[in-house]
């Protein structure tokens, strides 16, 4: 597929970690999408793309750049450009070697706001029919995205089976009002999360992840999560709450320290013995350098006047 619809006009990068590309489409329009990998695995072990769904976001979750001056969701052609785009630029040919080709549909916007990338799922695997190919959506689960949902369901199950397709919730907290103040927007609760993941997951598949970007204060109780997931088919995914400007304006310090990836947290330890999975996702400290780590947003730092420490200084590298 010719990637016609895209001009690319800036990037933020350090090639042997991340790439961030800032794109216009023909109606002036401008998206952040993102390639990585994960030193020492090499491109050819494991390559990913984090790509825009929506151009801005309604949902405006505190610690999110991406969030505001929403106007509408990319079209599928628009979504396919992005991926297209950065496939090609290494193999023309479109032809990925990577034994795990990571498609992320988590670079700016909703997904289950936008019935395109349903679309672009149908298509994905004969456009490029990479065995390693494992698509990844990340979702606050709104109440507006149920059709969204269930739609995604028939997907995976009909051309994602046996592990080839991951499936994010993020949460952040276990307390429901400070869930609504960090994510406000009328969602799922826990009990109808779990009972869709329970519907969605099948022998084979890789467990669904619960996602915390975990700030200090923020509540958290492992009894709260265990009543409610499953351990044999949900983890729980914690992370740091990157260098934003939004987690600057709302005052959220991050409870992960990303400067001491061995640290021990009590979090941590309690839902391992409560019998969960735990992923404690740090990555490349670099990335937020480069402004390609999650919540991270790169034209929100070029059109601040007050600059973040530790945070975006990649953005000389724009052209």
């Amino acid at each position: 597929m010719e990637a016609f619809l895209l001009r690319i006009i800036g990037r933020s990068d350090n090639n042997d970690i991340a790439t961030v590309y800032i794109g216009e489409f023909d109606r002036g329009k401008y998206v952040e999408f993102v390639e990585s990998i994960q030193p020492p695995i090499s491109r050819k072990e494991k390559w990913v793309f984090l790509v825009s769904v929506l151009y801005g976001c309604p949902v405006r979750c505190s610690m999110c750049d991406a969030g505001g001056d929403y106007s509408g969701p990319l079209s599928k052609e628009d979504i396919f450009a992005q991926i297209d785009y950065l496939a090609r630029s290494r193999y023309p040919d479109g032809q990925v070697p990577a034994k795990k080709f990571k498609i992320q549909f988590a670079r700016m916007g909703e997904p289950a706001l936008n019935p395109a990338v349903i679309e672009v799922l149908r298509e994905l695997p004969a456009l490029y029919p990479n065995p390693g190919l494992l698509p990844a959506l990340s979702t606050v689960a709104p109440r507006q995205g149920k059709s969204f949902m269930e739609e995604l369901l028939q997907v995976k199950q009909r051309l994602y089976q046996d592990g080839r397709f991951q499936l994010q919730f993020s949460i952040h907290s276990t307390d429901n009002t400070v869930r609504d103040r960090i994510i406000p927007v009328e969602k799922w609760s826990f009990e109808e999360i779990a009972a869709f993941g329970e519907r969605f997951w099948q022998e084979g598949d890789r467990k669904i992840t619960l996602n915390f970007a975990i700030a200090k204060g923020f509540p958290f109780k492992t009894d709260i999560l265990k009543k409610h997931f499953d351990p044999d088919h949900f983890l729980i995914k914690i992370t740091p709450v990157n260098p934003t400007y939004q987690a600057r304006k709302n005052s959220l310090e991050s409870y992960i320290d990303p400067y001491e990836p061995d640290a021990e947290y009590s979090i941590v330890s309690s839902l391992k013995k409560a019998g969960f999975d735990v992923i404690v996702s740090i990555g490349e400290v670099e990335e937020n350098h480069i402004g390609s780590n999650c919540g991270q947003y790169v034209q929100r730092h070029i059109n601040s006047k007050i600059h973040l420490k530790n945070a975006y200084s990649y953005h000389k590298n724009l052209y």
